[in-house]
């Protein structure tokens, strides 16, 4: 009876799991989605990736340089330098080499990076202030004319192209501001209220100058005609991009993505630390005092005086010992000068007065070599012994 019950329980449980499955896939309705897991590693390191890819695409030969190193094997007939990184520790001598670079037909884009200083005639960027070009706020700028106030994109950088009834638009950032105060400059885009790119002819090339290059970043080249004027800017030539990228070290990667295991590791190396550490058999007792010879109670003796007093007091006890013992043997040597003095010390001891000298002089408190102190302790005891 009892296994018919379980074999009915059995059948029920099974008609009942086989209908739940039934309606679930009757009501199941599938669906695709797309999970978004953030930039690629190498998007996150290279800020300009996307740029790069861009630039390709459109049949350009693209490299990346971290240093000017590059600049020597770099040929400057239809190539494109892109200085897009941080340029405060560039030297005089890497900004001739630019110049001479771009003058022999290279083209040349960089970003102004420090404002124009009036009261000092320069700015804290030497590559701006060798093309004559100043750097400043827009907010400084005077309010544009009331026909310029109807421009529908203020924030915009427009370039106008010939032949061409629209211009492109690029997201330059409108806060700062490029004066040309020589009228170098051969063609240049504005916002609504500033001036955002500078072209000047230098020799057999050109040279770019941009207020930022945040609008060829992997975030804002799809914006507007921002790639289109990357290209346009560069077209037809091969192209270096020259800037840091920042990798995450090791370290940083393991924590980012293994911080359990990374714990765990310091837990098994301190256990490995606490192991090697066991003391292993009894504790050693002490030796008796009984054992010690004296000669072991005055080496200790020694050793802490040397310690707590250093040698020059231990120098000077054994000279004042040596000048007792001959004030006992030869009267009145407190009142004879210095000289006479070691002539009567070589007399009583047998050793020459040069010898003597360097032995009784008063010692220099800079510490001595263990071979200098030992050799002098020496000396001054064959003295002692003499008398």
């Amino acid at each position: 009876m009892n296994r018919q019950r379980w074999l009915a329980a059995g059948v029920l449980t099974a008609v009942l799991l086989g209908a739940l499955s039934v309606y679930l896939y009757l009501k199941a309705t599938p669906y695709q989605a797309e999970i978004d897991h953030g930039p690629s590693p190498e998007a996150l390191a290279n800020p300009y990736l996307a740029a790069e890819h861009f630039l390709r695409k459109q049949g350009l030969n693209v490299s990346h340089a971290n240093s000017l190193d590059i600049l020597p094997t770099l040929e400057p007939h239809q190539h494109s330098l892109l200085l897009l990184g941080d340029r405060y520790n560039m030297t005089p001598r890497q900004i001739d080499q630019v110049m001479n670079w771009t003058r022999a037909g290279g083209r040349v884009l960089f970003v102004a990076q420090s404002l124009w200083d009036e009261k000092t005639g320069q700015s804290n960027d030497l590559l701006l202030d060798r093309v004559q070009l100043h750097q400043s706020l827009s907010k400084d700028l005077r309010d544009p004319p009331p026909d310029i106030l109807d421009d529908p994109y203020p924030k915009l950088t427009k370039l106008y192209l010939e032949d061409e009834n629209a211009p492109a638009y690029a997201s330059f950032d409108t806060a700062f501001h490029l004066e040309d105060p020589k009228n170098l400059a051969q063609s240049w885009a504005n916002s609504g209220k500033a001036t955002h790119m500078m072209q000047l002819n230098h020799g057999l090339g050109s040279i770019i100058v941009v207020t930022d290059a945040d609008l060829w970043k992997n975030p804002a080249i799809t914006l507007y005609d921002n790639a289109w004027l990357l290209w346009y800017l560069t077209a037809d030539t091969k192209v270096t991009l020259l800037f840091n990228i920042h990798y995450d070290s090791l370290l940083s990667l393991l924590l980012r993505y293994f911080p359990q295991a990374l714990v765990a590791l310091l837990a098994l190396i301190g256990l490995g630390f606490w192991r090697v550490g066991v003391r292993h058999g009894p504790v050693l007792e002490p030796a008796p005092r009984a054992r010690r010879q004296l000669q072991e109670h005055l080496r200790a003796s020694a050793d802490f005086m040397l310690r707590r007093k250093g040698q020059g007091n231990l120098l000077h006890a054994l000279q004042q010992d040596i000048l007792r013992r001959v004030r006992r043997r030869h009267p009145g040597f407190e009142q004879l000068g210095v000289a006479e003095q070691w002539l009567v010390l070589a007399r009583l001891t047998g050793q020459p007065t040069r010898a003597i000298s360097q032995a009784m002089s008063p010692r220099p408190k800079q510490r001595l070599s263990s071979v200098e102190f030992s050799r002098l302790v020496a000396h001054l005891q064959t003295l002692r012994n003499a008398l």
